[in-house]
């Protein structure tokens, strides 16, 4: 059972984890701005591009995260558009997580009272200050719990792209305990361990975000 702790098998085990962190941060960035354009645009309700873009996000919200990942990886390329692994995970994460961050943030902006909008129209702003200055920025603070908690399932999502090979944390731990079945549930531990350390810190942080506002 040792052996599963072994030096080599952490450094590798712990190689995925760097592969999981980085896949999880750049799809979070990518998804968030995204995510936030289209919440706008969900809020403002533009004509016929709005319809547009809600039908879209709502597609994509209601498919699963695999099917995506399937997507980009296997079926992209027969469009002429080569994805590794890493970016096709990294262009599917981001795609699904922004439709979830564009409702999150359209929620945000809904809650912000209409007097906000309508006091700042009154003293000279325009539709797109008032939108920048009054009303992002407090749907933004409301949003925060929720956006951590979208994350966070977005950090354990990254390991549907065992799938399609990529080396992240649970792919490796596939690969020790395919050497040694005795090696299975020391793994299946250390990894829900790391998946666990990495997700209690966001949640702490909502907490913390939580109380901030009240």
């Amino acid at each position: 059972m040792s052996g599963a702790f072994s030096l080599i098998n952490m450094h590798y085990l712990l190689g995925g984890l760097v592969v999981t962190i980085v896949v999880s941060v750049i799809s979070i960035l990518i998804s968030f701005v995204l995510g936030t354009l289209i919440g706008i645009i969900l809020f403002e309700k533009v004509p016929y591009f709005t319809k547009t873009v809600r039908f879209i996000s709502n597609t994509i919200r209601n498919l699963p995260l695999l099917l995506l990942i399937f997507f980009t990886f296997f079926a992209l390329p027969k469009l002429g558009v080569e994805l590794n692994a890493f970016a096709a995970t990294v262009v599917a994460m981001s795609v699904f997580e922004a439709s979830m961050v564009g409702e999150i943030i359209r929620g945000g902006l809904l809650s912000v009272g209409a007097d906000q909008a309508e006091g700042a129209l009154s003293t000279g702003m325009n539709k797109v200050q008032t939108l920048w200055h009054i009303l992002l920025p407090q749907a933004l603070k409301k949003s925060i719990p929720p956006l951590i908690s979208q994350f966070i399932s977005l950090v354990k999502d990254t390991s549907l792209a065992t799938a399609i090979v990529l080396p992240e944390l649970t792919f490796r731990s596939q690969v020790i305990y395919g050497q040694n079945p005795n090696y299975m549930i020391p793994m299946f531990i250390t990894i829900a361990i790391m998946y666990f350390i990495i997700n209690y810190g966001l949640s702490l942080l909502a907490k913390w975000f939580d109380k901030r506002m009240v």
